[in-house]
């Protein structure tokens, strides 16, 4: 099983989401975050002010699944997050040991 945790622009998030339940993902789960890269913020004016926005705001998606489709799984992420612009955002693919659903006891691939 593979944890794909990917960094994405907000508006994109819906995009992502039906991409990845037309692939067979049943869950995934998002947060609202800021931060920089490359771009390293922008200046805006406000009520004829100008001020510098240091942290972008993103959306985190963090998806567990099995690992036979986790490179499909960030090819869609991939098609439906990019915008060709600066700040379309990362994508982390790392290995999960053991899953444990909770309420039934079941482990691994039965727990997604």
């Amino acid at each position: 099983m593979k944890m794909i945790t990917a960094i994405i622009k907000p508006f994109k998030l819906d995009e992502v989401r039906e991409a990845l339940v037309s692939l067979g993902v049943h869950g995934l789960t998002t947060c609202e975050v800021k931060g920089y890269g490359r771009q390293k913020g922008h200046k805006e004016i406000y009520r004829g002010a100008e001020y510098a926005v240091n942290f972008i705001p993103k959306v985190r998606i963090d998806v567990a699944v099995p690992t036979e489709i986790a490179d499909k799984a960030v090819e869609e992420i991939i098609a439906h997050a990019k915008t060709d612009q600066i700040g379309d955002g990362k994508i982390f693919v790392t290995s999960i040991e053991n899953v444990v659903r909770i309420r039934t006891g079941e482990t691994d691939a039965d727990a997604l």
